[in-house]
């Protein structure tokens, strides 16, 4: 089964150039059982109207994104998130981890040659629904305690996660090239006992 992989630019990320064609991604909404990261990067630019930013605040600039396009496969997204989201995240995994949902709505671009302009390449248009994976017993979450040196202003820090799917039919897009989508469906719904 083909996956769907990408290595993205944090520095175009962070620093749009028009003239530059890197990938780049964002998540722009994560809560992590109890905790819900703030949207706090504001002035980020959207690759599809690089004069403007994004309708919605990042929460981190996505580094890397994996998803194997199973539908029960987790998908792991690896970002740099600021100083006060590393904080919060950091003081959680030292205490008590009681609940596992995870909310976590994405977007990566990419830029299509052919039609020379950025596209959206994978995203959700409604927020993801899954739980922390685990390896062993540990969840499947970090956060770096040094900062990252792609992006020296403003200070971030490369956080990992694992989501798995919760038990729900959801759907996420895909696209090779501008205007050449898919959507695939991530997680099965399972019926209630009865």
């Amino acid at each position: 089964m083909p996956q769907f992989s990408r290595s993205l630019d944090v520095y175009q990320g962070f620093n749009f150039k028009k003239d530059k064609q890197a990938p780049v991604g964002f998540i722009t909404k994560m809560k992590l059982g109890d905790i819900e990261l703030k949207a706090d990067q504001e002035t980020i630019k959207d690759p599809e109207q690089p004069d403007k930013a994004l309708a919605a605040k990042v929460v981190g600039v996505l580094n890397h994104f994996l998803w194997e396009t199973g539908v029960t496969d987790a998908m792991y997204l690896s970002s740099q998130i600021s100083t006060a989201n590393k904080q919060i995240l950091s003081a959680a995994l030292m205490g008590t981890w009681a609940n596992v949902n995870v909310e976590i709505q994405y977007v990566v671009y990419e830029y299509d040659p052919l039609a020379k302009k950025y596209f959206k390449s994978s995203f959700t248009d409604a927020v993801l629904k899954g739980i922390l994976e685990k390896n062993g017993d540990d969840l499947n979450l970090s956060v770096a305690d040094d900062p990252s040196h792609e992006v020296q202003s403003p200070k971030n820090y490369v956080c990992q996660v694992g989501v798995k799917p919760q038990t729900l039919e959801q759907s996420v897009n895909l696209a090779t090239g501008s205007g050449k989508n898919i959507v695939k469906q991530w997680g099965v719904t399972e019926a209630a006992a009865k």
